[in-house]
């Protein structure tokens, strides 16, 4: 399989800790990964990958976070064409229920529009939340985390199943 590519952005450290955990897992594992925060990462470089992860937590009410939003009027114009990504964020179901993971929706979209091959998708079942960008039908369009109301064990348990299930996936 060829490398995989996990892009992510974190203000509170909830996706940087997922994202470790993640790279951890996958390397154990023996995948070859390359980590880039988007904070500090030309968002072209993603397109140096086939295989993809991408995370962001959704900030305030529906938000990108700001590394990503900084990014994202030339991210929604790149060809995807040819690459798979999975995308993952963290968020708070209780606190921000009309909205929750809205952030893996507003990526997903464009990367589906411009070609690319979507993975990851996750039953809703898990949470208890009113309304997302991320929904397609009864499915969530990636992994969502929410590290406000989990404890880390169910987190790691929910990143545990999605990684095994993406990396069959994966070219």
């Amino acid at each position: 399989m060829k490398k995989i590519g996990l892009f992510f952005g974190s203000s509170t450290d909830n996706t940087k800790t997922a994202t470790d955990f993640m790279q951890e897992y996958l390397e154990m594992n023996e995948y070859e990964v390359d980590i880039f925060n988007m904070e500090d990462t030309d968002v072209e470089k993603i397109l140096e990958y086939d295989n993809i992860i991408i995370g962001c937590p959704t900030w305030h009410i529906g938000e990108l976070l700001e590394d990503w939003d900084s990014v994202f009027l030339d991210y929604e114009k790149l060809d995807f064409n040819g690459k798979t990504a999975a995308f993952f964020g963290c968020g708070d179901q209780i606190g921000y229920p009309g909205n929750f993971l809205d952030a893996i929706g507003i990526l997903a979209e464009p990367f589906m529009k411009n070609g690319g091959k979507l993975i990851g998708k996750c039953s809703r079942d898990p949470y208890q939340f009113t309304g997302s960008k991320a929904l397609d039908g009864d499915l969530l369009l990636g992994l969502g985390l929410d590290y406000d109301n989990d404890d880390d064990e169910t987190c790691e348990d929910l990143m545990v199943m999605w990684i095994e299930d993406i990396v069959e996936d994966f070219q």
